[in-house]
């Protein structure tokens, strides 16, 4: 694929929820792009997303009323897919077929993590981008977290060079539960937290693990063992005020996703060296909010960070009372007390260098370092990993039936599907 460099970036993007607003802080630090529409059923949800993205002087944004529409627009290059789960695969068909029919001149989509809530959901996603012969881009932001970023530098550079390479990734992520009802919905997000979390867990500790010189695909993963349970939002109170908050769709109490999961994956590195990754996912944590822990060691060193060791803190008394929110720190569960601040959360996060480097690479006519490939691969090991919680035993790869595998709580549709 060869297209000609452009000196900026005009972008698209499909959906309006949470993630959306995420995306739209981070590009503040993002050169030579342009937010130039956004796409959702919603009118309302199209208004705010593109009052938002005025106000943070992105560019001229304007809501679509259609899909079809957003992409026939000769003033958007790529579009990046931030709708539900179980929406993106309609999605990148419509982007294909406006494309393949010559109705649209977009170069690149980039889709937010996972790519699919199945194996064979993330190979057609694949087929379409690629069928379209467009760039296109996984969305994992903590591959780019700056303190990933930064610690594998110095990691592979100082200490793997000289007395060999790291041999362990551990990945944690907890926080008190997601915002919109469809994440709590099995059939629509694809699971429940091993779905919605792991998938972050386990790119970021395999990125962590392989040598900065070789691609993603030096390493072979060997077998997976995983597990899952659901601890809290299945006990009476906590299900009953999860119906509460997001309607009749939600019951817990009768169809319930897990609320934690861990896992554990064996890979092989080119030199048939056996590495580890250790991931633990939870919607049950109660802390001051979203909590991500990331370990890398190796025979002579470790690199350890933890989102919520923060260098800023404040301290609020009880005579302090305001507003619930997230000012301070994503899925902030308190407003007193003793409370880390992350300054720049795009920034730790890594949305601001991940989409620097979408779109760069896009502007530039490159495919991005991580692809619709890396987001298959993701959800492979997921899908190894529910299969292995269901069964009860270590799934050695490959395996086909990882193929058509449906985690159990997705096999179970809501009345509202």
């Amino acid at each position: 694929m060869t297209l000609q460099s452009k000196p900026t970036l005009n972008i698209a993007i499909v959906g309006t929820g949470f993630i959306a607003e995420f995306h739209l802080r981070s590009m503040i630090g993002v050169r030579n792009v342009n937010v130039v529409g956004v796409y959702s059923r919603s009118a309302e949800n199209r208004d705010r997303i593109t009052a938002l993205s005025q106000e943070l002087d992105l560019g001229p944004c304007v809501g679509f009323e259609s899909l079809e529409a957003l992409c026939q627009s000769d003033t958007v290059d790529a579009i990046w897919i931030l709708s539900p789960n179980h929406t993106r695969l309609d999605v990148m068909r419509t982007i294909r077929d406006e494309v393949i029919a010559g109705r649209s001149t977009i170069r690149a989509v980039a889709c937010e993590k996972p790519l699919a809530r199945t194996v064979r959901e993330a190979r057609e996603m694949v087929r379409l981008v690629e069928e379209a012969n467009l760039l296109h881009g996984y969305l994992e932001n903590q591959v780019f977290c700056t303190p990933v970023l930064r610690g594998k530098e110095i990691i592979w550079r100082r200490a793997a060079r000289t007395t060999g390479r790291p041999y362990i990734a551990r990945a944690t992520e907890e926080h008190s539960g997601p915002h919109a009802p469809w994440f709590w919905q099995g059939d629509k997000q694809g699971g429940g937290a091993l779905s919605d979390m792991m998938c972050h867990s386990v790119e970021a500790a395999r990125h962590m693990l392989t040598d900065p010189d070789k691609p993603r695909e030096s390493l072979k993963v060997k077998a997976v063992n995983g597990t899952v349970a659901t601890l809290k939002w299945s006990r009476p109170d906590y299900a009953n005020e999860l119906t509460e908050r997001f309607g009749s769709g939600v019951d817990y109490l009768n169809r319930p996703s897990e609320d934690f999961a861990s896992g554990r994956v064996i890979l092989e590195d080119e030199s048939g060296n056996e590495l580890v990754i250790e991931a633990t996912t939870s919607w049950a944590y109660v802390g001051a909010g979203l909590r991500i822990q990331l370990e890398l060691l190796g025979p002579e060193y470790a690199m350890e960070f933890n989102s919520l060791d923060t260098g800023l803190k404040v301290f609020m008394s009880r005579r302090v009372t305001g507003e619930e929110g997230e000012d301070l720190v994503e899925k902030q569960n308190s407003e007193q007390g003793l409370m880390p601040v992350l300054e720049d959360e795009a920034g730790v996060y890594g949305y601001t260098d991940e989409n620097r480097h979408m779109v760069d690479a896009f502007r530039k006519g490159q495919m991005p370092s991580e692809t619709f490939h890396d987001g298959l691969a993701v959800v492979e090991i997921l899908m190894g990993l529910y299969m292995s919680a269901e069964l009860g035993r270590t799934v050695n790869f490959p395996d086909e039936a990882i193929e058509d595998y449906v985690p159990v709580v997705a096999r179970v549709a809501s009345p509202d599907a």
